[in-house]
């Protein structure tokens, strides 16, 4: 038993990654050739990726949502988890980071899941709104530009059917939410939303400890 979250240190996520990763190979070789990338912080861990996956097995999603596509490692992870007829409607603005993620989509076979919206993000949400898709989402990925997060959500909720998963990332910020001397943009947009679904009725709330903090927010009506 344990009254708070145990501290993870090198070796002990060396052994949860050892004792748990069931990661197929060309989702290592991405994330392999993603830890190459100026950008590769952007890159989420694999044990959340793979709980990702579990989550859209566990809701029975069928279309799912993903804000920030970056190299394209989470979509891989979600997409591989759902049904045949299963989509994601991947949002992002760079064609550059997008092409590192498409072979190795191809490779996993699920590049037919995987619908890629090269566009500001709110602007293919907003676009799903006015198609009538109010309701018909099941899942839903937020890791995008911070100072946007609350807006994505919004239009997530809409997006979402009752009883679908919102899961937001880098909601710990590194630490930096709880440093009073970290003000820029980013980080008081994150500290910001983190109160705001703290007591947001419409949802069901966690927040998880898991790479760089994940919110996971359950749409109830």
């Amino acid at each position: 038993m344990s009254a708070r979250t145990i501290s993870m240190t090198d070796p002990l996520y060396d052994y949860l990654l050892d004792v748990s990763l069931r990661e197929p190979d060309v989702a290592r070789e991405l994330r392999e050739v993603t830890a190459k990338h100026p950008h590769a912080a952007m890159q989420i861990s694999p044990e959340q990726g793979q709980f990702m996956g579990l989550l859209v097995r566990l809701t029975g999603a069928r279309r799912c949502l993903e804000v920030g596509t970056f190299t394209g490692y989470s979509t891989l992870c979600v997409a591989a988890s759902l049904p045949a007829d299963g989509v994601v409607v991947a949002c992002d603005v760079s064609t550059e980071f997008t092409a590192v993620a498409r072979p190795f989509w191809r490779a996993a076979g699920v590049e037919d899941k995987i619908d890629l919206r090269i566009a500001p993000a709110l602007e293919t949400l907003d676009e799903l709104l006015e198609a009538g898709a109010s309701g018909n989402y099941d899942f839903m990925f937020i890791d995008a530009d911070k100072t946007n997060y609350r807006h994505y959500y919004e239009r997530g909720l809409e997006l979402l059917r009752p009883g679908g998963l919102v899961a937001i990332d880098n909601v710990l910020w590194g630490g930096s939410v709880i440093d009073s001397a970290k003000q820029d943009e980013d980080t008081r947009a994150i500290r910001k939303l983190n109160h705001f679904l703290k007591d947001d009725q419409r949802i069901d709330l966690s927040l998880l400890p898991i790479g760089d903090g994940l919110t996971l927010a359950r749409k109830r009506h």
